[in-house]
């Protein structure tokens, strides 16, 4: 798994890529090798379980939810202190 692991990290542009990027800085390669090879085996386990198609998310999906999550949790930390806050989606 860790080989199949090393091999989506060298791939431009995909959501493992993308993966082991945001965990090298925390975690260290070799953990972050490991993570992604479990990803990889998870989504094994569904793809046969499920008989469905690989589906990938690509690499902003992961920046698209940490986005996301960041504006939740600051809309309400502003709405606990008081702060009424409109929102306007920039195109």
């Amino acid at each position: 798994m860790v080989q199949c692991g090393w091999a989506a990290t060298r791939t431009k542009g995909t959501y493992l890529r993308s993966k082991y990027d945001s965990l090298v800085g925390r975690r260290g390669k070799k953990k972050a090798l490991i993570a992604v090879g479990h990803k990889i085996l998870i989504a094994a386990y569904f793809i046969l379980k499920d008989k469905v198609n690989y589906k990938e998310l690509g690499g902003e999906y992961l920046e698209k939810m940490t986005k996301e999550k960041q504006v939740k949790r600051y809309l309400k930390r502003l709405s606990e202190l008081g702060v009424e806050v409109e929102m306007k989606k920039i195109a």
